[in-house]
């Protein structure tokens, strides 16, 4: 035995054996925490596969092309190449190209018994024909009963004479990076497959306005579109959506549209048949640090108003550079967020709205409109005015002068718009750097409107007087506002 070995006394004074019970027990813990940790890896998951297999499906529909157009190859009838031509150009016994059918493939999930049916809209769009497979083998045609191109998800219905087994929704809002998940599907059309992984990030914007994605290295491939990802209770907590590939095969970055944004769509599909979200009626962009810095802001939050249309933030009292600091009780970090908030509201719900506005929290009560009905809309023009003066000057980087009746035409711009148009942008000025370029049209500086280059001067000689380090400019491209802080100093 080895002479440097720890041993442990058989007799130790009261403080000693304090310590050693201490020790023992921390190290016991500790243990068990590591046996803890090495057991949340499930050794199996066939038991879950086999629990939930029976409520997912594979979809097929068949689209119907028309018959192409075009001049018909000649061939003498009676020609041995007559049938030849005519099976191979798909001709019916008149010579006329016949209609092809198409098909495309697809996964899903019931989620109830009486046989509704999620999927993403990609997979049933503009088909004729929709029939589901079950796990049993069983095929039942589908009607759609709803879809919503923004989140990319389907409502169908079939018509079964027993009860189908179905799966619910979990909550994707308390799913972890790192947490198990399980995809089903049909993947390139093989059929019933399973495939498992953790989840490798949350909160993923691919494209669209309402994007809320579970990212996963669980293999998802074509096919696999529609079909639902599991957390280890056997609850939907996403939608398998698309991939991230150079070679349109899985490399394990899949997304997953989460359970918090389809589960809401689904009830309003499934209530009315079309989706009905809030609507605010504002254009609204990020909040940056030297945007906060100049408007006076400790910290870069909440989401900047560029615009109020007519619509509810109008009747409300809500002005172009305020800043939309909570919304319905909830903090607002940035305009994405104020995005899904507004668009999760119910339509016609009266909320307050807190902003920030020259330096001053206000809060405001607004009911909200219905954004499918407000899409499309246009503005009520500005009254006309009357222009100033043209006069050109240098500043910040900037050749300005003020709008005229010409160049509100030559811009496209409505007829009482006031500002100072840039004539030339200096490329090596900061300006240039954050995108300002000739034609672009100023109609506040500082949160104040400007109609003249007098004015301008006076907002920077104000900012600069109360110690700011940049001043915030509304400007306005092809009648797109945004707004661009620049440096003073």
């Amino acid at each position: 035995m080895n002479s440097k070995a720890l041993t442990i006394p058989r007799q130790r004074q009261p403080l000693q054996q304090l310590f050693w019970l201490l020790f023992a027990a921390a190290a016991l813990l500790l243990a068990q925490g590591f046996v803890s940790v090495a057991r949340s890896a499930p050794d199996s998951f066939a038991d879950l596969a086999e629990k939930v297999s029976p409520a997912v499906v594979d979809i097929t529909t068949t689209t119907v092309i028309a018959a192409p157009t075009g001049p018909n190859p000649i061939v003498p009838p009676g020609s041995p190449f007559e049938d030849f031509f005519n099976d191979f150009m798909n001709r019916d016994q008149n010579g006329q190209r016949r209609p092809q059918r198409a098909q495309a493939l697809g996964s899903g999930f019931v989620i109830s018994e009486d046989g509704y049916i999620v999927t993403n809209n990609h997979v049933i769009e503009e088909a004729d024909e929709i029939m589901i497979e079950f796990f049993s083998g069983e095929k039942l045609p589908a009607k759609v009963i709803g879809t919503d191109l923004n989140t990319d998800i389907a409502l169908l219905k079939v018509e079964s004479d027993k009860p189908l087994p179905f799966v619910s929704f979990g909550d994707s809002d308390v799913a972890r990076v790192g947490d198990w998940v399980m995809a089903m599907g049909n993947p390139l059309g093989q059929g019933f497959s399973v495939s498992a992984g953790i989840i490798s990030a949350r909160n993923r914007e691919l494209s669209g306005t309402y994007d809320d994605f579970l990212q996963t290295d669980a293999a998802i491939n074509r096919g696999n579109s529609g079909g639902p990802l599991f957390n280890m209770d056997g609850e939907v907590i996403g939608v398998n959506t698309a991939i991230l590939s150079p070679n349109g095969g899985s490399i394990g970055i899949g997304f997953s549209m989460s359970s918090a944004v389809v589960s809401k769509v689904v009830e309003q599909l499934r209530e009315f048949g079309e989706t009905r979200r809030g609507w605010l009626g504002v254009r609204i962009q990020d909040v940056t640090p030297d945007m906060a810095e100049a408007m006076g802001m400790e910290v870069a939050r909440g989401a900047l108003v560029t615009d109020v249309p007519e619509g509810p933030a109008a009747e409300a009292g809500i002005k172009p550079g305020d800043v939309i600091v909570s919304f319905d009780g909830v903090d607002v970090k940035d305009t994405r967020d104020l995005v899904r908030q507004v668009g999760n509201a119910q339509v016609g719900k009266a909320v307050r709205i807190v902003v920030l506005r020259d330096g001053k929290t206000e809060t405001l009560k607004i009911t909200l409109g219905r954004r499918e009905t407000a899409e499309g809309a246009s503005s009520t023009p500005d009254k006309p005015g009357v222009a100033p003066k043209p006069v050109e000057k240098e500043i910040l980087g900037l050749t300005l002068t003020p709008l005229t009746d010409e160049m509100r035409s030559e811009l496209g711009l409505n007829a009482g718009l006031k500002g100072l148009v840039i004539k030339d942008v200096k490329e090596d000025s900061q300006a240039y750097e954050k995108g300002l370029r000739a034609g672009d049209v100023i109609v506040e500086v500082g949160q104040q409107k400007v109609a003249d280059i007098a004015q301008f001067e006076k907002r920077l000689d104000e900012a600069r007087e109360a110690g700011r380090k940049s001043i915030l400019l509304l400007v306005r491209r092809a009648g797109e506002p945004r707004f661009v802080a620049l440096s003073l100093e």
